[in-house]
């Protein structure tokens, strides 16, 4: 018990790290939370600094995401702790102990969990957020309609993982709740 308890403050720990921030300070010389959107996330480091770095900050918060659920499902050899890492993870990166519990909108560290917990649940994510951005050029949209597929998904391929999806879906909403506004205003910005 002790020891799932240390796991998952060392997965919140993890998560939060902000990567956006940190590369684009340390390529670009620039504090991210003040420029674009604010966010630290992938879509916002892109639209800044371009798409190396949003690459990069992409990929660091996949692996926050991807690697202590992996632990909890190797080390641990618990699928319900690494449900709840998942969660955990999500909150990390969102809000983030490091930068007063702020912090970017968790797609791709949900990406990340998934990746462990179930690929071929991140895969049917991944192709609904590919059609969408292919139709509309917006990674906002993308991103929701990835979420909503989420529970979806694992309910026909995982079942026991369709809760800990509904409730990331239910997070990636809520914090994408001010780009539903944007969009229901038509004033989100596709990607050029």
């Amino acid at each position: 018990m002790l020891s799932g308890a240390i796991w998952l403050l060392l997965s919140w720990l993890i998560a939060g790290i902000p990567t956006g921030l940190i590369l684009a300070t340390l390529f670009a010389d620039t504090d991210i939370t003040q420029e674009g959107s604010h966010n630290i996330g992938a879509t916002n480091v892109a639209r800044v600094l371009g798409r190396d770095i949003g690459l990069m900050t992409l990929t660091g918060d996949v692996i926050k995401g991807f690697l202590p659920v992996l632990g909890a499902l190797l080390l641990l050899e618990s699928s319900p702790l690494a449900s709840l890492c998942a969660l955990v993870c999500f909150c990390g990166h969102c809000w983030s102990p490091y930068i007063a519990f702020r912090g970017g909108k968790g797609v791709a560290t949900v990406a990340g969990c998934m990746l462990a917990l179930s690929p071929f649940v991140l895969v049917a994510a991944v192709l609904v957020w590919s059609l969408l951005f292919m139709w509309k050029r917006t990674a906002s949209l993308s991103a929701l309609g990835a979420a909503g597929i989420l529970p979806l998904a694992a309910l026909a391929i995982t079942p026991p993982l369709w809760w800990v999806c509904g409730l990331l879906s239910l997070g990636i909403v809520w914090r994408h709740r001010t780009n539903i506004e944007r969009l229901r205003e038509g004033r989100e910005q596709p990607w050029r």
